[in-house]
C-alpha cells in the first residue's frame, strides 16, 4: 500500500491509493485495480486486470495477514484470471512479488 516501497520492491513504477474506492496501477500502468476492502493489518482487497486483458475484464485479488509465532503469515488469492492467462499471472506473482519479497524479508539487518 506504500508506492515507493512497491516499486522498489518490483523495480516497476507504482500509483497506489491506501483508500477504500481508490486506484492503483503498477508496472508503469501494465496492472490496474482499486481497492475494494482495506483492513490494518489484516486484510486487503483489490480489483486487479492487465493491459491485455479483455476489456472491463477484472480479477479479485486478497492478501489476508495473520499473526504466527513472532512473524506473520500471508495467504493470497486470486480469482477470476481469465483462462489463458492463468499461468502467466501466476509465474507473474512469482517473478515480481514473492521471490523478490522472500529475499527482500531474509536479507540480514543492518545494525545502526
Amino acid at each position: 500500500m506504500d508506492s515507493r516501497l512497491h516499486a522498489k520492491l518490483t523495480g516497476g513504477p507504482a500509483r497506489i491509493s491506501r483508500k477504500v474506492g481508490g486506484t492503483f496501477t503498477v508496472f508503469d500502468g501494465y496492472a490496474e485495480g482499486v481497492n475494494v476492502e482495506l483492513v490494518a493489518d489484516r486484510k486487503i482487497v483489490q480489483t486487479w486486470r492487465a493491459d491485455d486483458w479483455p476489456a472491463g475484464h477484472y480479477s479479485t485479488v486478497t492478501f489476508a495477514l495473520a499473526k504466527a509465532g513472532k512473524g506473520t503469515k500471508l495467504t493470497f488469492t486470486q480469482t477470476d484470471v481469465p483462462a489463458d492467462q492463468v499461468d502467466s499471472v501466476r509465474q507473474g506473482w512469482r517473478d515480481f512479488y514473492w521471490t523478490p519479497l522472500k529475499a527482500m524479508l531474509e536479507r540480514p539487518k543492518r545494525k545502526r
